[in-house]
């Protein structure tokens, strides 16, 4: 018996067998949770129902976060399978590719400031919104970051702009959700992993080596290390942790190589 047995999660983010929320998936079934998993469009629905199949789950449904028309849609369908639900993973970010190359000021547009920021960020909070009567009290919510949240990364740009934004917003999610219901609000700030929204990223090989040799293991993270350190932050095993970004980066955030 898995430490999420009796738990339904719905996960929004699986783009491919290569993406972090798929080693969340991954992780949270071996847990032996109930797995339900969105897809943004058409073209990626295949890859999600293939993922799907290997967690045990017949529950593919499209959700595109940027509408609350769409969300809301996501969770009528979801009802015809759960009346509730104990989790949602958030593993969802977006960023028009001429904003993920060069000078920081030049790349950036009032459009793309706010793209990125509506679908990187608010994202969290309308799934939670409209969520909120079908969710569980004592549920839990996680959301996926990056350390340039809080750093200056290359070419990150705008979306470390939206990741500081979204580990403010799972601060005040925490504290909205708290109090009431016992429902806990937390991220997972990932190193760098070579994921389809990744590739985006101008030189994102070399900040990938870069990450690697300046971290305290000297290797790079892997969607299962997410997803591990995921799967126990929404479970009972983590009941007393919320509004946290816990880093799974192989030390990168605090490692100093010193000088060569």
């Amino acid at each position: 018996m898995g430490f999420l047995t009796g738990k339904k999660a719905l996960i929004v983010g699986v783009a491919s067998n290569r993406s972090i929320a798929w080693g969340i998936a991954q992780a949270m079934a071996k847990q032996d949770c109930e797995i339900a998993l969105t897809y943004q469009n058409d073209k990626l629905k295949k890859r999600v129902n293939k993922c799907a199949v290997i967690c045990h789950s017949n529950i593919v449904i499209k959700c595109n976060v940027a509408s609350d028309k769409d969300i809301k849609k996501t969770f009528k369908e979801l009802k015809n399978y759960w009346d509730n639900f104990d989790i949602i993973i958030h593993s969802v970010a977006f960023a028009p590719r001429e904003a993920l190359n060069g000078n920081y000021i030049q790349a950036t547009t009032r459009e793309n400031f706010a793209t990125t920021h509506d679908i990187s960020s608010y994202s969290f909070t309308a799934l939670a919104k409209y969520a909120s009567s079908m969710l569980n009290d004592n549920g839990a919510l996680l959301t996926v970051s990056y350390l340039g949240s809080i750093r200056s990364i290359p070419n990150y740009n705008v979306m470390g702009v939206a990741k500081a934004s979204l580990e403010a917003n799972v601060r005040y999610m925490a504290t909205a959700l708290g109090p009431e219901r016992g429902i806990r609000v937390n991220a997972v700030s990932s190193g760098p992993i070579k994921t389809l929204a990744a590739s985006g990223i101008k030189n994102f090989g070399k900040l990938l080596d870069y990450s690697a040799d300046s971290s305290a293991l000297k290797r790079n993270v892997t969607i299962e290390d997410v997803g591990n350190a995921a799967a126990f932050l929404c479970s009972d095993l983590a009941s007393g942790i919320t509004g946290e970004i816990t880093y799974v980066d192989s030390g990168y955030n605090f490692y100093d190589k010193g000088p060569n």
